[in-house]
């Protein structure tokens, strides 16, 4: 395993094409080092964070069944986090006597480092087997893959990317597929604007630390010079694009250097995107899913209709 997780070169071309663009942006991936990857866990445990306790109650209720009924041998998680709710899935294999093997897929090497020893520790008869990867290019996973098999990519995390780039990753998760094997995708669904905006605002502010955080991770990388205080978070909902947008707005009038990338001059109030979180409804993704080759069997949601979880075969 490498010790970075970011190809600088890459890093390079994206942000000069993000910050030269109109609106500016910067990719979310960048959000998570090692402390943003910390901070994003902290944030799913806040009040106003609905989407991973619903989804986790939503695993809890439907995984053990669907497991055992697929007698599922190996587990694919895409974006991997901090495998908290990957145990349900894990539990349920385990139970079902199926269990064989686990691939955490992260950007985040050192962070899925520490995911990795601890699942090897939890489960010390499932073969772990970590893979550090950018969910934006190709998937390649090393060796063989026990069928059949699971890809999971939960918290909703498809809604950070747009259409075109969801289309992409989709139609690549289709091309690991066999015929038996199934995709569980987590999608947070369309609601009050005002819940929604909550939960990008927390309070004690652990929100808007891990948006600034990527400030923190160009400079590192890159050899930046951004100062942080001098941006602060804003997330809102826009229901033309039916998605909450994360900005970084610069509070005053000052100039950015980037050795390799460029020099750039932001205005007082002007804002760089750094995330969109889609939100979606069952006939849109429904849609989406058949556009990449796959057909929902499963969809599983909360008595609120706040969240759902949705299972693709291969077409």
């Amino acid at each position: 395993m490498t010790n970075h997780a970011f190809d600088r070169e890459r890093m390079r071309r994206e942000v000069a094409a993000g910050l030269g663009g109109t609106p500016r942006e910067i990719s979310p991936k960048y959000f998570y080092d090692e402390r943003g990857s910390r901070l994003f866990d902290q944030i799913t445990r806040l009040d106003d964070y609905y989407p991973t306790r619903t989804e986790r109650a939503l695993l809890e209720r439907f995984s053990t069944d669907w497991i055992t009924g697929i007698r599922t041998r190996c587990l694919v998680e895409l974006g991997a986090g901090s495998a908290d709710k990957t145990r349900i899935l894990l539990d349920a294999m385990h139970a079902a006597g199926t269990a064989e093997l686990y691939v955490p897929v992260d950007i985040s090497a050192d962070y899925l480092e520490d995911v990795a020893a601890g699942v090897d520790r939890a489960y010390p008869d499932i073969e772990v087997r970590p893979a550090v990867a950018d969910l934006t290019g190709e998937l390649a996973l090393d060796g063989a893959l026990p069928r059949p098999m699971v890809v999971a990519f939960l918290g909703s995390t498809l809604g950070n990317f747009d259409r075109e780039a969801a289309r992409g990753l989709l139609r690549r998760v289709r091309a690991l597929l066999r015929p038996g094997d199934r995709f569980l995708l987590g999608l947070d669904l369309v609601k009050q604007p005002a819940v929604l905006e909550a939960a990008y605002n927390d309070a004690d502010g652990v929100t808007a630390d891990f948006n600034l955080n990527v400030l923190e991770v160009l400079n590192r990388e890159l050899g930046a010079d951004f100062r942080p205080e001098a941006f602060r978070h804003h997330a809102f909902w826009n229901a033309e694009e039916s998605r909450i947008e994360m900005h970084l707005v610069s509070d005053a009038p000052q100039t950015v250097a980037i050795p390799g990338v460029g020099t750039f001059d932001f205005a007082a109030g002007e804002s760089v995107r750094t995330e969109i979180s889609r939100k979606f409804d069952r006939p849109g993704a429904e849609a989406m899913l058949g556009a990449a080759g796959l057909r929902l069997v499963r969809w599983e949601t909360d008595a609120r209709d706040w969240f759902a979880l949705a299972v693709g075969a291969p077409a």
